[in-house]
């Protein structure tokens, strides 16, 4: 395999408070990760750290478009140059988050290398987008529809490159039975965007899911294609430090073996890791199960 470079984008510039006069703690995911071992035990290289803008959402108020735009433009801009070298240098790109944000920073790094697909694995699309829904302010949670050009143009034409990802070159998995209802779902489906639900996914073997996607994506005319992994995708009897820990999730068996065929393809140029707070995990039970499969997608199986 080609060598990993690991990097943290420690930013929670894409998530609300979780409380009136807080800050989400997913910024501390990364610094988890590490202290379980990550980058020794993957035998990785050494990335450093894209350090964010501070958090502040001023005097924002519902109705003036995403909160932190200005500071999510800049951080975006900065993660690219990073993921973009590490890229073009043939490593595998592995980037510990942060909140779902930071993977509009990979989105404009491999939009300026070429055409790259989307893996996405969440409970949630992440399409909210002004089309669909009247609650936009966190990008955490639309940028899907930010990275296919929907939304602000502040946040979806950064260097003239909209979109970022083409709607044909994005796969969602384990997207929530309880969604697939929701405007964003709906329209996915009817612009045939392939949305996986956790049903959908147990009705067959995840492993050959991934092998069939990463075939699929390998075979398009595309450069290659990233993931992006959200640990609200696990059940949260599993991994309940998240933001939404919704029922009706992945088991971690299953995860692993959707993973495992995506990240070793040899067209896959990255992984991103997002929405783990270890301010939701006092005993730090779920951070060693993510840093544990993380690393079992890469070295077991």
């Amino acid at each position: 395999m080609r060598s990993i470079m690991v990097m943290d984008a420690p930013s929670n510039l894409g998530l609300r408070p979780p409380a009136p006069g807080t800050v989400p703690g997913c910024y501390k995911l990364a610094g988890a990760l590490r202290d379980n071992g990550i980058v020794r035990r993957l035998g990785a290289l050494e990335g450093g750290v894209v350090v964010p803008p501070r958090y502040d959402r001023g005097d924002w108020q519902e109705g003036d478009g995403v909160f932190n735009a200005h500071a999510i433009a800049a951080y975006t801009r900065t993660l690219a140059d990073r993921i973009e070298a590490h890229v073009s240098a043939g490593h595998f790109a592995l980037v510990l988050g942060g909140d779902c944000s930071i993977q509009l920073g990979a989105a404009l790094a491999l939009r300026r290398l070429g055409r790259y697909g989307l893996v996405s694995i969440d409970a949630s699309p992440d399409f909210r987008h002004p089309g669909t829904s009247d609650r936009i302010g966190a990008a955490g949670g639309e940028e899907l529809a930010l990275a296919t050009g929907r939304g602000q143009e502040d946040l979806t034409d950064l260097e003239g490159l909209r979109p970022y990802l083409r709607d044909e070159d994005v796969r969602l998995f384990g997207t929530r039975d309880a969604f697939v209802d929701d405007a964003d779902v709906v329209e996915l489906r009817a612009l045939k965007v392939p949305v996986t639900t956790v049903s959908d996914l147990r009705r067959t073997d995840p492993g050959s899911l991934g092998d069939a996607t990463a075939e699929d994506l390998g075979a398009a005319a595309l450069d290659g294609f990233w993931v992006h992994l959200d640990a609200d995708v696990l059940d949260p009897s599993v991994m309940p430090a998240v933001d939404s820990p919704d029922p009706g999730g992945l088991l971690p068996v299953e995860l692993t073996a959707l993973l495992r065929p995506l990240v070793r393809s040899p067209r896959c140029a990255g992984l991103n890791v997002t929405i783990y707070d270890p301010d939701l995990d006092p005993d730090g039970s779920a951070d060693a199960l993510l840093t544990d499969l993380v690393i079992a997608a890469f070295t077991t199986g």
